[in-house]
């Protein structure tokens, strides 16, 4: 038997202001992309932006529906997004945040499993890992690299890769 450890490191913020006038930027667009999050069913907003190494900025919200399989998360919103329109454009960055007028968040969300193996996709795609900001609006924020920090063991099966 051989035993295994695997650790995650990331960075901590206690608040928005601590960062970069970039990172602060990027957090505000995730803030931004919540004013057209569809979410008349969780009221649980939630926003993603891309910051693509051009420069240029991809937003994603999340999009509920009466048939919640059919909803779809801020993230692949997002990457979706990107990939339909941009994919020659590297994600440097995304940023994502959530709000709800039900409780307060006090930690910073994380995005779910599906959206996970997405972001990993796309970081094989474009050959390059994301860098990963999650932000607590009036919280902390916590930064981190690559989908391996949150998805150690993605699915990813090399043979399946159209040659």
């Amino acid at each position: 038997m051989t035993n295994h450890e695997i650790k995650i490191a990331f960075e901590e913020y206690s608040t928005l202001a601590e960062l970069s006038k970039a990172d602060q930027n990027i957090c505000n667009e995730a803030v931004r992309a919540m004013a057209n999050s569809h979410s008349p069913y969780s009221k649980f907003r939630v926003g993603a932006a891309l910051q693509l190494q051009s420069g240029r900025v991809v937003l994603g919200s999340n999009q509920e529906n009466v048939a919640y399989p059919s909803g779809l998360c801020a993230e692949r919103v997002a990457l979706f997004n990107w990939g339909a329109n941009h994919p020659d454009d590297p994600i440097q960055t995304i940023a994502i945040t959530a709000h709800t007028d039900n409780f307060d968040i006090i930690k910073p969300v994380t995005p779910c499993g599906s959206c996970l193996q997405v972001m990993a996709e796309y970081e094989k795609k474009q050959d390059q890992q994301l860098r990963i900001i999650l932000y607590c609006i009036d919280g902390p924020v916590w930064i981190t690299q690559g989908v391996c920090s949150f998805l150690p063991f993605m699915f990813f099966e090399d043979r399946l890769v159209i040659q």
